[in-house]
């Protein structure tokens, strides 16, 4: 039991209460202005969360997705979502796997906004919004390929354009997907590398402080020494510096002793 409270001792004293306070009032900021329509004030409030500040939590980096989408910034919506596709927490997951199907649906890339919107259910089955999102585009693939298939008995001979298309975006979307793999695996890349750079910066800020607090304690002893012998620091530099003087005497005489010829007349001893 009394270990148990040395652990929460020290666990508390590692936590800045002034930094969680900034933490919390950005939070409660950028909700404000995400709610108020203010959606680029609320993405840099969240980035100086992400960035400045080193909150690492999925809701955060979630919201600033969404402030990017409400912008219609399409490349930094989109890196920011599939971003948050390897989260464990699979409410989120399923989110940006449902804005991304969305994107993808904005773009006409159909085939990949089915995929997304059946990657959100896969994660979180009670997500309405993508079932519902999930069933209206199979709905008109369906009826799209029905359609097709209608014009052909039509007129067999009439040149299917619309596979062409078809063709063409599968093989759009097949390079919009390496693309978006690449982008992905980069920003995992630059993640790590910064919280590496993080990492090493408190690990320096940590040896510089404890040194500092090192040469203080040292500093202090001496003090503390010379108050119990009753002897000011100047006296103390004096001794020492007189200790300093003897011990280069002795030793430049111990020098000239034997640099000293010996006399062959007498004996060994």
């Amino acid at each position: 039991m009394k270990i148990f409270g040395i652990l929460l001792l020290a666990l508390w004293s590692s936590i800045d209460p002034g930094k969680i306070g900034q933490i919390n009032s950005l939070k409660a900021e950028a909700k404000t202005a995400f709610e108020k329509g203010d959606y680029k004030t609320a993405a840099k409030k969240y980035h100086v969360l992400i960035d400045s500040l080193g909150v690492k939590e999925d809701e955060v980096r979630l919201n600033l997705a969404h402030a990017y989408f409400k912008q219609n910034d399409t490349t930094f919506t989109q890196s920011t979502y599939q971003s948050l596709l390897q989260s464990t927490n699979t409410t989120i997951k399923s989110i940006a796997s449902q804005q991304l199907g969305v994107l993808a649906g904005q773009q006409n890339k159909n085939d990949q906004a089915l995929a997304y919107f059946k990657q959100a259910l896969l994660a979180n089955p009670a997500n309405e919004q993508a079932r519902y999102n999930y069933e209206l585009l199979k709905k008109k693939l369906a009826e799209e390929k029905k359609k097709e298939q209608d014009q052909k008995k039509k007129d067999p001979n009439q040149k299917d354009e619309n596979k062409e298309q078809q063709d063409k975006n599968k093989e759009q979307n097949k390079d919009q997907n390496e693309k978006d793999k690449k982008e992905n695996e980069q920003q995992k890349q630059d993640n790590k590398n910064e919280d590496k750079d993080k990492q090493e910066q408190q690990q320096k800020e940590e040896q510089k402080q404890n040194k500092e607090q090192q040469q203080k304690e040292n500093s202090q002893s001496v003090k503390d020494k010379l108050k119990e012998m009753d002897m000011s620091e100047e006296k103390a530099r004096m001794i020492l510096e007189a200790m300093k003087n003897q011990e280069t005497q002795y030793l430049q005489q111990n020098k000239r002793k034997a640099t000293q010829p010996k006399d062959k007349n007498k004996p060994d001893w």
